[in-house]
């Protein structure tokens, strides 16, 4: 059985995707790890993490206090369009098999797909410099984990720099699912993060299949720098708040959206 610490850390996590979580969520998310949790306990747990300040408690449920929201710009991104990044990321569950070598970058996307990977049966091996997606894929024993080293970035909550690099070259995943800031035809893929590029480039070079997950809300847009070109992305899973004549004006660029 779950103690209150393991709790307290769910509970935090799932606060890190959306802005409030209410106790039927939480109790259902608890499911997923095998674990019956009584309603009362999960208020009792709330406020005592309120308690703590970890949290505030609102009817029904809890969100985290405004000083905590504020403090990282990871979490901020984490609670923007959290349904439509869920959205996209259940859609690459459809692409792994038992015994693959998964590769996930850093990026709030892949934190939510790191969720959605975590209720699988099936047994894989994930390498990760995304240490936020590394507290939740510990929590299914069936994952063959590997975090990589490196620079830590306390912000983005990930690893970065040349021994990253060097650690992440040494495996050639079956797939690499890549958390990108932005899309369209005429800058091609480019991000924000600029110490994450070299970092997406090595993994798209290395990989078998390469999978942008992306929420819709990026598309058409343009970071700071480009990543990646077209060529070297084989598909971006996306929500369906997509019409179907945007997915063929970019499949004719040669980016399929699917």
């Amino acid at each position: 059985m779950m103690i209150y610490n393991e709790r307290a850390e769910l509970i935090l996590q799932q606060l890190q995707l959306q802005s409030t979580v209410k106790v039927g969520e939480l109790s259902q998310q608890l499911q997923v790890f095998l674990q019956v949790v009584s309603v009362d306990t999960m208020r009792r747990d709330l406020k005592t993490m309120e308690q703590n300040g970890l949290i505030k408690c609102v009817r029904g449920g809890a969100c985290l206090p405004d000083s905590m929201i504020s403090f990282s710009n990871f979490t901020g991104r984490e609670i923007i369009n959290s349904e439509l990044k869920r959205e996209a990321s259940k859609k690459a569950l459809e692409y792994i098999r038992s015994g693959d070598v998964i590769a996930l970058n850093s990026g709030t996307t892949n934190t939510v797909l790191a969720q959605e990977l975590v209720t699988l049966n099936e047994k894989f091996t994930v390498v990760t410099n995304n240490y936020a997606a590394v507290n939740i894929l510990m929590q299914n024993p069936s994952i063959h984990l590997i975090a990589v080293g490196g620079t830590v970035d306390s912000l983005e909550r990930s690893t970065y720099g040349s021994v990253c690099e060097q650690e992440f070259g040494k495996y050639y995943p079956d797939i690499a699912f890549l958390s990108i800031n932005a899309v369209n035809y005429h800058d091609e893929y480019t991000d924000f993060r600029l110490q994450e590029i070299s970092i997406l480039q090595l993994l798209s070079k290395n990989s078998k299949k390469v999978i942008a997950v992306m929420d819709s809300s990026k598309l058409g847009k343009c970071s700071k720098k480009k990543a990646l070109s077209i060529d070297q992305v084989d598909m971006i899973l996306m929500d369906d708040h997509i019409s179907p004549e945007i997915r063929e004006k970019y499949k004719k660029k040669g980016i399929t959206i699917l």
